[in-house]
């Protein structure tokens, strides 16, 4: 299966008006560590919400619990993407810092959203999506 990769950058330092920082985060919004410090410093992140669409970023939970929990919320993600085609979200590494999962583990849960045009992953996730 070949896709066009969109490609979210690994460093994201700034935002056009129509761009999202999807970040890995808890479920208590408590951006205290990794990208979620980013968020919440730069982005719009609010404290005490953990998930979803909040200023120019996406909180998506990956520190509660192993893959079968966080993947629920990967998938309300990626419906929330095709429903808001007009913004373009910058998926970062999301649960492969401090909640300690691998590459190999997340990756894979975003597949159903490799074919969504406003979704831009990390490249090392298209590696594994790919194959």
């Amino acid at each position: 299966m070949t896709m066009k990769r969109r490609i979210a950058p690994n460093r994201i330092s700034d935002l056009k008006d129509n761009e999202v920082f999807v970040f890995g985060s808890n479920l208590q919004g408590q951006h205290a560590g990794g990208a979620a410090v980013i968020a919440e410093q730069k982005f719009g992140a609010v404290w005490g919400e953990g998930v979803g669409l909040h200023g120019q970023t996406y909180a998506i939970p990956t520190m509660h619990g192993g893959i079968e929990e966080i993947k629920p919320y990967i998938n309300d993600f990626i419906e929330f993407a095709k429903e808001t085609p007009n913004l373009k979200f910058l998926v970062t590494r999301i649960g492969c810092g401090i909640a300690g999962f691998t590459e190999e583990e997340i990756a894979p849960l975003f597949a159903e959203g490799a074919d969504v045009e406003n979704i831009y992953l990390p490249d090392t996730f298209w590696d594994i999506i790919e194959g």
